[in-house]
């Protein structure tokens, strides 16, 4: 992975440092869309030297270049995404969890409804759908 995020940091003609690549590596291995006090607190412990500021600075300048999506709750808590490919989230309110959630079927459906029913003055960017419930105790091992 941290390969790939270097080759992207170029491709987007920014300087590929340590701090980037932690901060990086930071939300990719904390796997659950962490708020910037999670990568903060994982920051501290396995890069001390990196400071509170540089992680927020770092966070928005990888989502202002499209290297990393911003998921906000119900909560109004942000939360950053590692994975740009086209995925809706499942959210639930309960326990401010998110999973990630790819149904092709569905995409194609909303895709379709979109172009077939413009929205007057507005063109539609991208769409995420963000589905709340509640997950059932045993859904980590539904989904293997």
């Amino acid at each position: 992975m941290t390969t790939y995020f270097r080759d992207k940091l170029k491709e987007k003609g920014l300087k590929v440092t340590p701090q980037r690549v932690a901060i990086y590596d930071a939300i990719v291995k904390l796997k659950n869309h962490p708020t910037a006090e999670n990568v903060i607190e994982y920051i501290k412990k396995n890069h001390p030297n990196i400071s509170v500021g540089t992680v927020y600075k770092v966070l928005e300048s990888l989502v202002e270049n499209e290297l990393l999506n911003k998921v906000k709750t119900e909560r109004d808590i942000m939360r950053y995404d590692a994975v740009l490919s086209n995925h809706h989230h499942l959210y639930c309110a309960e326990t401010d969890r998110i999973e990630d959630f790819e149904d092709e079927k569905l995409t194609s459906i909303i895709n379709s409804y979109f172009k077939k029913n413009k929205i007057h003055n507005f063109k539609v960017k991208d769409i995420k759908l963000q589905i709340t419930g509640k997950f059932k105790s045993n859904f980590n091992q539904l989904k293997k």
